[in-house]
């Protein structure tokens, strides 16, 4: 078969139809063990949870969700494993943002097979991908293919800047708000009471690292996107939260005698959950792709308990793919012309990005695009370096 059709399960596992689809694969590809193929195209007639192995016993973690279970007029789920109550389902794909990053179908090539390989230990052992490589190379858009092709719904994205902290991945809290609108409310009724805890989850809101971390029946994927950018204490902050798999909420922690539980929102749109005595819990481990374009050393504690994969310059072929993928216009002449154009200069640029390609073909292919040295002066400008060098941000 192509890689267009679908995997399909046999025993259990993961396969694919004999046929076309080994020509030009390296022997043994895809590998037998594999759960995720790297073809971005979505399992078929078998769910995740059906085919991944259980964690290892140092990497099981067995939180609870405090929702209540569907049901009983009740809004969490039941694990099928041990009837454990769970976080709902995660949402479905947001689907333009997915069409951005992976364009309006999927790319119809696999993945290298050092990509497939990490991405399933990283599955399987449940560990952080940091995921390395030069700008443009696909490492943010990888969070998005293995939800598509795991059927894990929404990416969680987390953008790292120097600001970041690990509280504001975890959840926010607007005490500030939360007061003004005590004294509003004391305005209005001539009351002079403090804000009691009856109203602290209006205030509180999840980040996408502490709804990654909810007891889910199954994964989320968390994007940690551009961590170059992060204090230099973050990676270690980080470290400690995955490794023990929960973490507190301070301010739900301190009124957890009067309030055992508190609904707050996550990240996720229009979503609620139940933070019980200020603690959460993860069941199964989130899918972390974290992003770096290696400009800066991490501490061997945190590379340690990551699985680390390095992106290559995309080939010509998969340029073709991704052009295909967001335009339609691959077997455009002057695409195809563009395209080989493309990977000489990034060769002689030291690098450039997918995206540029894209600006070029689009402008290329479009009524609007008259030949002539205009053209040259204009491609120029659309494939400029990306180093400090050329004067880029």
């Amino acid at each position: 078969m192509s890689d267009e059709e679908p995997a399909r399960r046999h025993n259990g596992r993961i396969h694919q139809d004999s046929g076309s689809a080994s020509a030009g694969l390296p022997s043994g590809i895809p590998r037998p063990w594999w759960i995720y193929q790297g073809t971005g195209r979505p399992l078929h007639d078998v769910s995740l949870e059906e085919i991944l192995p259980p964690p290892p016993p140092w990497r099981a973690f067995g939180g609870v969700s405090a929702c209540p279970v569907e049901g009983n007029g009740r809004s969490g789920a039941l694990s099928d494993a041990d009837h454990a109550p769970t976080e709902p389902p995660a949402p479905p794909e947001d689907e333009q943002d997915t069409a951005r990053r992976l364009g309006a179908t999927p790319l119809g090539v696999r993945s290298d097979p050092e990509e497939a390989d990490l991405v399933n230990a990283a599955l399987i052992l449940r560990r952080p991908l940091l995921v390395t490589g030069r700008p443009g190379t696909g490492k943010s858009t990888l969070a998005y293919r293995i939800s598509r092709e795991l059927g894990l719904g929404r990416v969680l994205r987390w953008p790292i800047t120097t600001r970041s902290t690990l509280r504001s991945g975890l959840y926010g809290y607007d005490a500030v708000g939360r007061v003004h609108a005590a004294a509003a409310g004391q305005a209005s009724e001539g009351d002079t009471h403090e804000p009691g805890p009856e109203d602290i989850g209006d205030f509180l809101q999840l980040g996408p690292l502490g709804t990654a971390m909810l007891p889910h029946r199954l994964p989320r994927v968390l994007l940690i996107d551009e961590f170059d950018k992060s204090d230099i204490d973050l990676p270690n902050d980080l470290l400690d939260i995955f490794e023990a798999g929960e973490y507190s909420i301070p301010e739900l922690v301190r009124i957890r005698r009067r309030r055992p539980a508190v609904s707050v929102l996550t990240d996720d749109p229009e979503r609620s959950t139940v933070i019980a005595s200020g603690r959460v819990r993860c069941r199964a481990f989130p899918v972390v792709v974290i992003t770096s374009n290696g400009e800066r050393e991490f501490p061997p504690a945190f590379l340690r308990r990551c699985l680390q994969l390095r992106l290559p310059d995309p080939d010509a072929d998969r340029l073709a793919a991704i052009v295909a993928a967001h335009l339609g216009r691959a077997d455009d002449p002057r695409a195809r012309e563009l395209i080989q154009m493309f990977v000489e200069r990034s060769e002689r640029e030291g690098g450039l990005a997918a995206d540029q390609l894209l600006n070029a073909v689009y402008l290329v292919t479009s009524q609007s695009h008259v030949p002539g040295p205009e053209w040259e002066e204009l491609l120029r400008a659309v494939w400029h370096r990306l180093d400090s060098a050329a004067g880029s941000t």
